[in-house]
Formats: structure tokens, C-alpha cells, sequence
């Protein structure tokens, strides 16, 4: 019996497929306290299909994960979200979305290895929470930029008056955003690679 089959082999779908001219891949993180939008943001940004270790919220996170201001919320990353985007056709971003919640964080160690920057989300009606998630980064020494994502109703503050609030560096950029849309979250990973560069030729100047 012949189990031979005359249809061609299975592969990736040729959306998938690696730009041939592509010959630089850069790792990316996005990072932030729970709820702000990170999944929302590799989806959205994403060429491929986005994977994402989405998982119903349990009893077992009452008392445990704060969800104040994000009620509503019932499901949650629990190792990553991955996606890539082609920035031009030599430059590919390899993004790998962090857990929020702290009890999820030791995974993020795993994530950092190897990633040339990184951007944090801010939520303003949470502004408390990212203080941990920016000072992890500079503890690692991994540069990154900040958005703030737009939410319905979130206190609207001046972009100076936040990096004074999170104690930002005046190179590090800041910038708003709304991780639902493709544009805005792409022009947030362009404002990171021009930051990188930046800070590569200052180095080199040195």
C-alpha cells in the first residue's frame, strides 16, 4: 500500500517566512505590570501570528495579584507573548512580552538574556507598579524607553511631570501610545531603535 501522498510538504505559511534580505535580528522585551497591555501590543505589532501563553484567572490569584483598575480582566500571560516585525528589509525585532504579575517575574531573568532593549508600558491610573519594572532594568543595565498607553480614562499628565514622577533620565525617551494599533506600537519599537543607536554612538565616542 502506498501511503505516499502527492500533496506538497508542510511548512510555514510564506507570511511567516523570514525575509530573505533580512541580516540583522534584534531582541526585544516589553515589559510592565500586569494589565498594561503588553500582549495587546506584541499582537498588534506582529507580522506573524503572535504566540501567547494566555491562561484563564483562577481563585487562586484572589489576594494575590492586584487587579485594582483592571477588573475586568480574565485572562493572563503566564511565560510570554512572542511575535516579530520587520523594520525595514535588513532589520527584524524579535519581541518577547514579559508576565505582569510579580509572582511571574523570576521567568523574566530568562527573558532579559539576550535582548538589546526593551519597552516598558505604563499605565497612569497604576503608575506605582512600573517602579520595580524600571528599576530591574537598570539593575541589568538594559536600556529602554517608556510608553505610556493610552486607556479610557486614565489620568492624562504631562510627559515631564511622569519622568519626574518615575525618575527618568532626560535621554531616556518617553512617549504616548495605544497598544492596540499597529502604527502607534511600531512607532514606540522605532523610537527604541533609534534610542540604541544613539546610545551606540555615544559609546563609540568615548
Amino acid at each position: 500500500m502506498d501511503f505516499r501522498s502527492s500533496d506538497p510538504p508542510a511548512g510555514p505559511r510564506e507570511a511567516d517566512v523570514l525575509p530573505h534580505t533580512a541580516a540583522a535580528a534584534v531582541k526585544v522585551v516589553v515589559v510592565g505590570g500586569f494589565g498594561v497591555g503588553k500582549t495587546t501590543m506584541v499582537g498588534a505589532v506582529s507580522e506573524i501570528k503572535p504566540l501567547t501563553t494566555e491562561e484563564t484567572m483562577t481563585k487562586a490569584g484572589v489576594g494575590v495579584d492586584d487587579t485594582w483598575g483592571v477588573a475586568r480582566k480574565i485572562t493572563t500571560t503566564v511565560a510570554m507573548d512572542f511575535g516579530r516585525i520587520s523594520i525595514n528589509d535588513e532589520l527584524v525585532l524579535y519581541l518577547f512580552g514579559t508576565p505582569g504579575q510579580e509572582r511571574f517575574w523570576f521567568l523574566w531573568r530568562g527573558l532579559f538574556e539576550g535582548a538589546l532593549g526593551a519597552v516598558v508600558l505604563l499605565d497612569t491610573r497604576r503608575l506605582e507598579i512600573s517602579f520595580d519594572v524600571i528599576g530591574r532594568l537598570e539593575e541589568r543595565g538594559v536600556p529602554f524607553v517608556v510608553a505610556v498607553n493610552s486607556f479610557p480614562g486614565a489620568p492624562d499628565h504631562p510627559l515631564e511631570e511622569l519622568r519626574e514622577a518615575l525618575d527618568l533620565p532626560p535621554a531616556v525617551p518617553i512617549l504616548v501610545c495605544d497598544a492596540r494599533k499597529r502604527d502607534s506600537s511600531r512607532d514606540v519599537l522605532l523610537t527604541l531603535m533609534r534610542y540604541l543607536h544613539s546610545q551606540a554612538a555615544t559609546q563609540e565616542a568615548m
